[in-house]
């Protein structure tokens, strides 16, 4: 039997990335996205579906996307879905699916009519920053 995890999601940024580290000291940070689905309804009116989607991301990628990412931004994600388990403070379990990202790659700001800059303060950024791959191996 194939089995196959791959996870493809464009969505924006709901609050700012999340930035802890391991006892071991690697960087981990969580990005809470909101994904959008248009679809009409019964009259016929264009509706929308909002999924909000924690992504993992480690390591540099993690600190990288800690600097230059903030509240709003639309971010292009590549994945898979991972499901973890715990038990709580007050001894109840939980458990969430979230996306680990592979790679995250920043989309473009629209233009800013007083500096017509395409990308706010990421004009000076190095190429590697636009596109992050995971350098994390399982």
């Amino acid at each position: 039997m194939v089995s196959f995890n791959k996870i493809f999601l464009v969505g924006n940024l709901t609050r700012d990335p999340e930035l802890r580290y391991t006892p071991q000291g690697t960087a981990v940070a969580t990005l809470r996205i909101a994904v959008n689905t248009p679809f009409k309804d019964k009259n016929g009116q264009v509706q929308r579906d909002t999924c909000f989607v924690n992504v993992v991301t480690w390591a540099q990628m993690a600190e990288t996307c800690n600097q230059y990412l903030q509240k709003g931004r639309q971010i292009f994600v590549e994945g898979r879905l991972q499901s973890r388990s715990w038990q709580d403070s007050e001894g109840k379990n939980r458990s969430v699916i979230e996306v680990r990202a592979a790679r995250v790659q920043f989309m473009p700001r629209a233009v800013r009519e007083e500096t017509s800059k395409e990308y706010d303060n990421m004009e000076d950024a190095p190429e590697e920053i636009i596109s992050l791959e995971s350098e994390v191996q399982e």
